[in-house]
């Protein structure tokens, strides 16, 4: 090797681990890879290698092919064999060919040549790390559009959402963390999206955590990381979705479920700045924005003791409130036809419009479940329309919203025998279909809420129809699934 030097590639705190029994060599390229920002251990032996890869995490490792204990290419099958998320480059010499194109059909991600130039060293190692950071943003990617539902822009022209979008450029500018309220189906999460699209991270991941939905036992492990060994279970290293979003931002959803043992977790992690994984003696610097939303009131969670008064004020720099539906009377119109547009393409119909009486329910209606529940209600309707244009009996047909009028009612309507069996024949058909298109993105529980009904009623309808995770129910039709004569009467 040459005289160390540094290099003019990236400069950061990843660690690399160094797995060779020729002293001399590990210190040479140690000290290469602390002058070029890297931070780094050594081992000499194949065994102390792996045990320190369990132990604790690193971003990649430089090993030589021939070690006192065993080679390489043991380590490689081993880094693989227990999904240890690290890449591996090996260094061997030209009689060693074979055994390196060996350790790239194992996994390695390169292989470096002895003698080799310092600045081949320090490309490869940049390349094996970028590639490392792109795998990581995509499976960041990849969760995120598991989680796509319907159009994810914000639309509004009411002068409540035009405050909305001014206050969202102001705060997007900075790093300071943003508490984002409103009620529940308002679009919290969009407008989170937003900020983090508008600020100079916008290149980097978007990570949004619903505290509500992970269970509590697992939330630590989910948000901070974890070691292998830390708990049962824990088979392999994580490194936690907060250190997932770095470079990026992260979204703690719902906020207020946090539990109230994590909360002083978190607060230190706002504080410093970094994060140690569950079992693990090392903490990581972790470069992200934060942001929070929630639908509850956080100060009389504060009094009622089951909030933190210290983690509310350093989330609360800037306060952003999303009005819930009720409050955006232009808008309703043109989020319906937003929704009207994106599920006609996506189930290859061609409606074009509203019926005059179904805008004028729109527009009246109080919207209990904001803008989430507009959207559950067009997408239902454009299942069952028979036409172009959507039309009352298309919302009438699935129950639960007044069929005339607009606003909620409780006057009493004259129903026939028919009449009642072919709205409950529709409603089924509703909810076979919307578990067909959703149930592989969202929660039990939260499947259960869009739909207005208990875990049990979801699990029961499922067994009925045969739907699993990552299946379609038999038959395939959602017409197939027509309520048995003995479940008629």
């Amino acid at each position: 090797m040459n005289t160390p030097m540094r290099h003019k590639g990236l400069v950061n705190a990843q660690r690399l681990l160094v797995v060779d029994d020729d002293v001399g060599l590990a210190d040479c390229i140690q000290c290469l890879l602390r002058t070029n920002g890297y931070g780094s251990e050594v081992r000499h032996q194949v065994a102390d290698g792996l045990k320190l890869l369990r132990e604790e995490e690193f971003d990649l490792v430089i090993t030589d092919l021939r070690l006192p204990d065993s080679t390489g290419l043991d380590l490689i099958r081993t880094v693989k064999d227990e999904a240890i998320d690290v890449p591996v480059i090996l260094m061997t010499s030209f009689s060693s060919m074979e055994s390196a194109i060996q350790a790239l059909r194992l996994g390695a991600v390169d292989y470096m040549m002895k003698p080799f130039d310092n600045e081949d060293l320090l490309h490869a190692i940049q390349r094996a790390l970028t590639e490392r950071q792109l795998r990581r943003e995509n499976r960041v990617l990849k969760r995120n559009l598991k989680k796509v539902y319907g159009t994810r822009e914000i639309v509004g022209k009411s002068p409540g959402m035009r405050e909305v979008f001014k206050l969202i450029e102001r705060v997007a500018v900075s790093d300071a963390q943003v508490l984002i309220q409103g009620e529940s189906g308002t679009g919290k999460e969009l407008v989170a999206r937003a900020v983090h699209q508008a600020s100079h991270r916008a290149d980097g991941p978007f990570v949004a955590v619903n505290c509500g939905a992970i269970p509590a036992d697992l939330m630590e492990s989910e948000l901070f990381g974890h070691v292998r060994g830390a708990y049962t279970g824990a088979t392999e290293n994580s490194e936690g979705l907060i250190r997932e979003a770095i470079g990026g931002t992260l979204l703690f959803d719902e906020i207020s479920e946090m539990p109230f043992n994590l909360q002083v977790k978190l607060l230190r992690v706002l504080q410093e700045r970094e994060v140690r994984p569950v079992g693990s003696s090392r903490s990581y610097p972790v470069d992200v924005r934060f942001l929070a939303a929630t639908n509850k009131d956080l100060q009389a969670l504060i009094a009622s003791g089951d909030f933190r008064e210290d983690l509310y004020f350093r989330l609360n720099v800037i306060t952003l409130t999303v009005p819930p539906l009720c409050a955006r009377g232009e808008d309703i119109e043109l989020l319906a036809e937003r929704f009207i547009e994106h599920y006609s393409r996506a189930m290859g119909k061609q409606i074009h419009g509203i019926s005059d009486s179904l805008r004028t329910f729109l527009t009246t209606y109080e919207w209990p479940g904001n803008v989430r529940e507009l959207q559950n209600l067009i997408e239902r309707a454009v299942i069952l329309a028979d036409g172009d244009v959507l039309d009352m009996h298309h919302i009438g047909k699935v129950g639960g919203m007044a069929p005339e009028g607009g606003h909620r009612s409780r006057e009493v309507r004259s129903y026939t025998e028919a009449d009642l069996l072919d709205q409950m024949l529709s409603v089924e058909e509703y909810i076979c279909a919307f578990l067909q298109r959703h149930q592989d993105r969202y929660s039990e529980t939260e499947l259960a809420q869009m739909l207005g009904m208990g875990r049990k009623a979801l699990w029961a309808r499922r067994r009925k129809w045969g739907l699993r995770r990552g299946e379609r129910a038999m038959g395939g039709s959602v017409g197939a699934h027509k309520l048995s004569d003995r479940e008629r009467h």
